[in-house]
This record gives C-alpha cells, sequence and structure tokens, in this order.
C-alpha cells in the first residue's frame, strides 16, 4: 500500500497543517489539493456529500500528496466500510463521547477478529485486487482520529485516546462551546481553556491532539500547546469570505 504520509508524521511528531473540504465537487478538491496541505478532511458530516462524491474528491486529491481524511456523518460502521473500500485512508469520527465509542470506531475499521470490517477482494482500496499486500498492511496504514465535542466527553479525554487503535484526538471548539452553554462562541478563552488542559492530559499519555480554528492567535497558541494536526480554515468559508471581500473591494 501507499504509507499513510499523514499518520507517519504524526508518529515522528510532526506538525501537519489541514483545511476542510466541504464543497460537494472535486473540482473544487482539485483546486486546493495541490497547494500543500498535509491533509484534507473530506466532510460528511456536515455537508451534503454524499459516498460517491467523496469518491471523486478523494480521486481529485491522491495524485497531489496530500492525505484524504473523511468525516463520516456519524460513528457507525456501514458507511465506514464503505468508505474504506472506496479507498479513504483514514477518518475523522464525529462526537466520540466514551472509551466504548472510540473503540466502536477503531473495529469498524478492522477485520475480524480484531474488528468487524466486512471482507471484500476487490475495490478501489486494494487498487481492484491488484494489492497482495493489502489485508496485511491496511490496519497500519490506516488513521483513525475521534472527535471529542463535549464537555462531558472532555473529561473523559485521557480513556477516549488511549484506546488500542486512536490515533490522535481532535478536539471540536463549536460543540464543546455550545455544550458549555456558549452555542457561536468557539474562540470564548473559557472554551479554550478547558480544551487545552484537556489536550495536555491527552498528550502526556503519548497521543497527538488537534483542532480546527480560523483565529490565527488560536492557532500559533495550539501550536506552541503541542498540537500536532491543526485545520487552519475551510474551503467554503475560503469562498464565502473572498467573495465578500472581493465585492465590497470594488463597491468602496
Amino acid at each position: 500500500m501507499t504509507p499513510n504520509a499523514f499518520k507517519r508524521g504524526l508518529q515522528a511528531g510532526e506538525v501537519q497543517y489541514g483545511l476542510w473540504v466541504s464543497l460537494c465537487s472535486g473540482l473544487a478538491a482539485d483546486i486546493v489539493a495541490d497547494v500543500g496541505y498535509d491533509w484534507l478532511l473530506v466532510d460528511m458530516e456536515h455537508s451534503p456529500s454524499g459516498i460517491e462524491t467523496v469518491l471523486h474528491q478523494m480521486q481529485a486529491i491522491q495524485p497531489h500528496g496530500s492525505t484524504a481524511l473523511v468525516r463520516p456523518p456519524w460513528n457507525e460502521p456501514v458507511q465506514v466500510k464503505r468508505l474504506l473500500d472506496a479507498g479513504a485512508p483514514g477518518f475523522l469520527f464525529p462526537m466520540v463521547q466514551t472509551a466504548g465509542e472510540a473503540a466502536a470506531a477503531v473495529a469498524a475499521c478492522r477485520y475480524p477478529p480484531a474488528g468487524m470490517r466486512g471482507v471484500s477482494g476487490v475495490h478501489r482500496g486494494n487498487r481492484w485486487g491488484r494489492d497482495a499486500q493489502y489485508l496485511e498492511q491496511v490496519e497500519d496504514e490506516t488513521c483513525v482520529l475521534v472527535q471529542v465535542e463535549t464537555a462531558a466527553a472532555l473529561e473523559r479525554a485521557e480513556q477516549i485516546a488511549t484506546v488500542e487503535g486512536v490515533d490522535g484526538v481532535f478536539f471540536g471548539p463549536a460543540d464543546i462551546a455550545a455544550s458549555m452553554g456558549k452555542v457561536g462562541r468557539p474562540a470564548d478563552p473559557e472554551v479554550w481553556e478547558a480544551i487545552f488542559a484537556a489536550a495536555a492530559r491527552v498528550r502526556a499519555r503519548g497521543v497527538p491532539t488537534g483542532t480546527l480554528i480560523g483565529d490565527p492567535g488560536l492557532i500559533a497558541r495550539c501550536l506552541d500547546e503541542g498540537f500536532l494536526f491543526v485545520a487552519v480554515g475551510t474551503d467554503h468559508g475560503l469562498l464565502a469570505r473572498g467573495a465578500e471581500a472581493l465585492l465590497a473591494q470594488h463597491r468602496r
């Protein structure tokens, strides 16, 4: 199999810069794929993308060197099985609340007896049956990230992080803020002090931490704190804000 550069980077302690891919288009994914981001998060949870759209996005990203991680709509094995067969090299599982839910995410990415992934002999993931080493290598090359998104999950972050097979813990500030009664305030200092405290406990167990935040000051602090995988923006955000700024410039 092709080595998972993103997963290898985390294991080596190297900072991995990412971008959210939410525009449901292979062409849009192609536009950002050649920029040089270490990872691109193809989102299914908060975008109307289906599995065929994600397939086209992964096909667009693959030749350019960025690792295309997929966030499925939910932590459930059926969608994950299909995405693995489609060639997804890693996942960000949303709303993981307990160690048991983290273990279920890992199990969805493993063949029996370690997990519950169904076996297919010919699919895009194994290069249509041409990769003779796929079954032996795929679990080592598949990256499993779990998303902590509530105040309750923050308290259990260490237990979630140390589940065997979890490669990193992602902190979602928007949902954490909402769970703390601060909906719409993902940059609130109280939210981030809680995130930084939980993330430090996770890293103390040797597990990488990550997040998505658009604030340059918070991005810098995350990196100073030791976060290794940080998404610094979204494709639809770039389009929306860029379009607004262009029109405002000319109207003035």
